[in-house]
Parts: structure tokens; sequence; C-alpha cells
């Protein structure tokens, strides 16, 4: 406990020996673990809304007006032995018919179609949205289908938005890897400010170090203050990242939920908390191992 005792007395003081240096470095660590937050917090949003569109992602087949029921009820049977299907149903062309009435603003349209253009439809709800693609090409491949098609080319009979789904996949992807990027560029300029203020400290203190050295201390007795240092900078800059993301939760959050109530955004207390969690540990990592590598080069203990 002495020991411990003595490792953070010396980094207070290493504080006010290099005070610009050392504010330099616990704003840098905590606008790099802000910016993280934010982007972990922007990832669950973006997963909340992605999720939200998947689970609205199927597949229409249309069929013909002359279809057989037999052959209609087998295709259903076929669609619902497909790998990633949760649930087929069948909509009949009047029904189909009076789905567009209750939709549209103008009754009078239907009115004045003078028939029923609409066909009837195989409605396929997905279990897995990445799978859609797959479900889509048996469905096309398939020989009853191909009969009871409501257009000559069964691809023309399916619709389930492919090209909405193939940008939403590519988009979410891309999305992760400049998150990445971005997170791996800030905490490499983290590291460095640790280990340049680190580097300063150890230069200050040189002499004391080397007094030390000749009444025999240990390696580690002087390795100590300088590891306490670099973890206080990323302790205080990860607790003001957290300090600063909690009021954007309490104050700024509920007020984007309420102007974009159409969107899924809202994130639970349990994911800030993982959030906060994952920065307060990132930043104590971060001030060791910038500390560790400051030492391991001019600290030749």
């Amino acid at each position: 406990m002495s020991s411990l005792a003595y490792f953070f007395k010396q980094s207070l003081q290493g504080f006010t020996r290099n005070l610009s240096t050392t504010l330099g470095s616990i704003i840098t660590i905590f606008l790099s673990l802000f910016i993280i937050g934010l982007f972990l917090v922007g990832a669950s949003v973006v997963d909340n809304i992605v999720k939200s569109v998947e689970s609205e992602v199927s597949i229409t087949a249309y069929v013909s007006d002359d279809a057989k029921e037999s052959d209609i009820n087998s295709m259903q049977d076929y669609i619902k032995g497909l790998e990633g299907v949760s649930s087929v149903s069948f909509t009949s062309k009047d029904q189909a018919l009076e789905n567009f009435r209750n939709m549209s603003s103008n009754a009078d349209i239907v009115d004045e179609l003078g028939g029923n253009p609409l066909p009837a439809s195989i409605n396929i709800e997905l279990s897995d949205p990445q799978l859609v693609q797959q479900v889509a090409n048996d469905i096309e491949g398939n020989d009853l289908f191909k009969k009871i098609a409501d257009e000559s080319d069964p691809a023309d009979s399916l619709k389930y938005g492919q090209r909405t789904v193939e940008r939403l996949f590519s988009v979410t992807n891309y999305l992760r890897y400049i998150g990445l990027a971005l997170i791996i560029l800030l905490v490499f300029i983290a590291l460095v400010f640790i280990n340049n203020t680190i580097r300063l400290a150890i230069m200050a203190r040189r002499k004391e170090i080397a007094i030390m050295r000749l009444v025999g201390a240990s390696n580690g007795f002087i390795r100590g203050p300088f590891l306490m240092e670099g973890a206080l900078h990323a302790v205080i800059g990860a607790a003001l990242a957290v300090g600063c993301l909690e009021l954007l939760h309490v104050f700024a959050l509920p007020r984007l939920q309420g102007s974009l109530a159409f969107l899924p955004i809202e994130v639970g207390s349990q994911t800030f908390l993982w959030i906060y969690l994952i920065l307060l540990a990132a930043g104590l990592v971060i001030g060791l191992i910038g500390s560790a590598l400051a030492m391991r080069r001019y600290l030749k203990v």
C-alpha cells in the first residue's frame, strides 16, 4: 500500500511539472474516447434502424389468374420449406383490390378501374433477411412457379426490393469498416500523446531516477509512478468522455427521438452502460500501454 501511495503522489506531481503537456494528453484522450463513444452510440442507432428495415424485408410472388388452387397450395408448401422463410400467406385478387382501396387516398380511382387488374400473390416473410436473394432465386427456379407465375419471365413476378436490400447491406458494411478505421486512428493518436507526456516526465525526473538507481531501487519501483501517471491521464480523459456522453443521453437523445419519431433511434440505458465500461477499460489500457512504450524507449531500467 505504501508503494501505491508513493506512485500516486509522484504521478500527481507529474501533473504540475508538465501541466500544458498533461492537459494536452488528457484532452486528446477525452476527445478520442468521446468520438469513439459517439461512434458506438451511432452504431447502436444504425443497428436498430437496420433491424427495423430488415424486419420489413419480404418477398411477393405474383401468380396468374388462371393458376390452379392446388398448384398455389403446393407452391406455398415448397416455399415454407425453404431456409430463411418464417411464414407464407396468400392474397387473392379480391383481397388485393380491397387492400389497394384501403391504402388509396382516393377511393374513386378503384371504382374507375372497370375491373380488377391486380393479381393474386403469395407473400413470404423472412426469418433471416440476409437470405432474401437465396430464397428469391429458389422460387424463381422452381418449375411449378414458372407454371403459375403472373409474367412469362418468373423474375418479373417476384418483388422484394432487391436494390434496396443490397444497398442496405452494403452501406452497413462500409460504416463498420469506416468506424473500425476511425477507432484505430484515434487510439493511435491517444497513444502518441501518452507516450510524449511520459517521455517528458522521465526527462524532468532523470536526476532523481539516477539517484534511485544508485541506491538500489528496483525497476518496478522506478517505473511505477510513470505507469500510474499514464493511467490517471487516460482514466480522467475517459471519465470526461463518459460524462459528456451521459449528458447527450439525458438531454440530447430524447429531443432527437421526439424530432425523428418515425425512426427507431432509441438507445437503452444498458447499452450506454456497456459503452461507458468499454471506454473506461479502453482508456486504462491506452494509458498503461502508452506509458509502457515510453518507458521501454526512454527509461533504460
